[in-house]
């Protein structure tokens, strides 16, 4: 099986039981559940503009985390949980909008879990994930008050597909130009290919496009110079790493000059990009 790059969404044709066999890539353990450091995909927030938030509830640990990379790329806030008590306790204090919910958990079942949560939470949507295909098992946890759900294996895609289309039900979040990417005043038109700053019209050459997008779809993460040459360049450069020194040379000089700065050198790291201020 070829790697799965964590930099950007796993190929949605994956599985997420094949997944679960490939090693646990060592990225995985660096998002963290900071909103600020979601990609800056303005798609679907909630309705006071916060980053939306989901909450994963699995005991499979690698599962779990795939699941949380794929919903931190849409630029959602995630936590997990690997039991049905530890959900109930991190719901109380992070107000989900969404719960991505295992039916079978090692204390207390998803359904236990999901009247629990909706004693305190009435109308939060919950996706319910079971490795169980009986048409009785389906029955028990819609007519429990489930939303939905997604039998395993699934795409990780075909999730964040499903908890779009529950969030968008509700009254707890908004949609927005989902094409569009906005870190601080800067914006990005996925369709159009225009970038702004303050409003104004940025023209930039294709390479510079695609690093900036990538830049910004994992805004306030510090992202290596091999991490860029993969994404943007989609080969290992060996020795010739500069030319990542180089093109954000080129970006700066269109996105920061004159104005506060946005990109910043993380010495013996790599480069981020943040809102200025």
């Amino acid at each position: 099986m070829s790697r799965v790059s964590t930099a950007f969404p796993p190929n949605p044709a994956a599985t997420a039981d094949a997944l679960q066999a490939a090693p646990p890539a060592p990225v995985l353990a660096a998002p963290t559940a900071n909103p600020t450091g979601a990609a800056g995909r303005a798609g679907l927030r909630r309705v006071d503009g916060q980053p939306v938030r989901v909450l994963v509830v699995d005991d499979e640990q690698t599962l779990a985390e795939l699941l949380s990379m794929a919903l931190r790329y849409e630029g959602w806030e995630v936590q997990s949980a690997s039991d049905g008590h530890g959900a109930v306790r991190i719901a109380r204090t992070f107000r989900p909008d969404a719960v991505v919910l295992d039916m079978m958990l090692p204390d207390i079942d998803g359904m236990e879990v999901l009247r629990r949560l909706r004693a305190e939470a009435a109308q939060i949507p919950v996706l319910f994930l079971t490795a169980r295909d009986a048409v009785e098992d389906r029955i028990a946890g819609l007519t429990a008050g489930g939303d939905d759900y997604v039998t395993k294996p699934f795409s990780l895609e075909e999730v964040v597909a499903r908890l779009r289309g529950l969030m968008r039900r509700t009254n707890a979040v908004g949609r927005a130009d989902e094409s569009l990417l906005v870190v601080g005043d800067l914006t990005l038109d996925e369709d159009s290919h225009e970038v702004r700053r303050d409003g104004v019209l940025i023209p930039l050459t294709a390479t510079e496009y695609e690093l900036l997008r990538y830049l910004m779809r994992n805004a306030r993460r510090v992202l290596s110079k091999a991490q860029i040459l993969d994404r943007v360049w989609n080969y290992d450069f060996g020795g010739q790493a500069n030319v990542v020194e180089l093109y954000i040379s080129y970006l700066r000089k269109k996105i920061d000059v004159g104005r506060q700065p946005m990109i910043h050198t993380m010495r013996g790291a790599g480069y981020v990009l943040k809102p200025a201020g």
